[in-house]
């Protein structure tokens, strides 16, 4: 299984094509997926080259349509890839050719394996000290050969100029080529931005990742993450924290790509 791994990494080149994007309530979003995804980030990994990658969701298109920084922020990513259904619905309807979902704890662990194939090594950066360590654990026990030279559960406060520049000096100093991001959008997307050009690893945007892979949260079943409906069941399960996001945000959002859409097909146009 080793050997056939190997292979398989091996056959996988440095994509430099174009990749195809549309503008979703002025947000872009490629239309990549697992396979393209991983190329890429694995190629720019074993360059040492400053990425940003986010995980895209329909709360991320939201938040910029309250701050034109933050949109700035996203237009910025090296890539933007449809974490939601409704994204990848969004494509397909302003013209793309079969979008597919491109989930960030499905990358995430897509990325663990080839990382572990190829021997580049990963960081963590985000979660609580205890999310942290059962993540470990588990990274530990399901891939026991990835190198992990970096894990840091930042404080739950602004730092200080000070502190951020230990940040960026300790992950430079670990050697990590794939610096995986768990601390929540927009301020995981706002950090990466941040530290673009002075981390030496692509930064990847992964939400919730760390708490799914760790066990300490459940994903939705299958079916409702294909049907576009995992939204509804992480409403129920974080109501408090989450009520705003889905039950505020998504049907303005509905509002706003049927605007667009309309103008798009009054225009002749499946690109908007």
């Amino acid at each position: 299984m080793a050997q056939e791994l190997e292979e398989l990494e091996n056959s996988f080149a440095p994509l430099d094509r174009p990749l195809e994007s549309r503008f979703i309530v002025g947000m872009r979003v490629d239309a990549t997926s697992y396979r393209d995804a991983t190329d890429r980030i694995m190629a720019w990994a074993k360059n040492g080259e400053s990425r940003m990658v986010c995980a895209a969701s329909v709360n991320n298109v939201m938040e910029t349509r309250e701050s034109s920084d933050f949109l700035d922020t996203m237009n910025r990513a090296d890539l933007v890839t449809p974490d939601g259904m409704p994204l990848v619905w969004g494509l397909k309807l302003l013209g793309v050719e079969g979008p597919t979902r491109t989930y960030g704890p499905s990358l995430t662990e897509i990325l663990f394996d080839r990382a572990e194939v190829s021997g580049v090594p990963v960081g963590f950066y985000g979660g609580t000290p205890e999310v942290l360590d059962d993540l470990l654990e588990i990274v530990g026990s399901r891939w026991p050969e990835l190198k992990v030279t970096y894990a840091y559960s930042p404080p739950f406060r602004s730092l200080t100029a000070e502190e951020r520049q230990r940040e960026v000096a300790d992950i430079n100093a670990s050697g990590a080529r794939l610096l995986f991001v768990g601390i929540g959008s927009p301020k995981q997307d706002r950090w990466m931005d941040s530290n673009k050009n002075q981390i030496g690893a692509v930064m990847l945007g992964v939400g919730a990742a760390f708490d799914f892979i760790a066990g300490v949260k459940s994903q939705a079943p299958s079916i409702l993450q294909r049907l576009g409906l995992e939204w509804f069941f992480r409403l129920l399960s974080e109501p408090r924290r989450l009520w705003r996001r889905y039950l505020v945000r998504n049907p303005r959002f509905l509002y706003l790509f049927g605007l667009q859409l309309v103008r798009a097909r009054a225009e002749g146009r499946g690109r908007a």
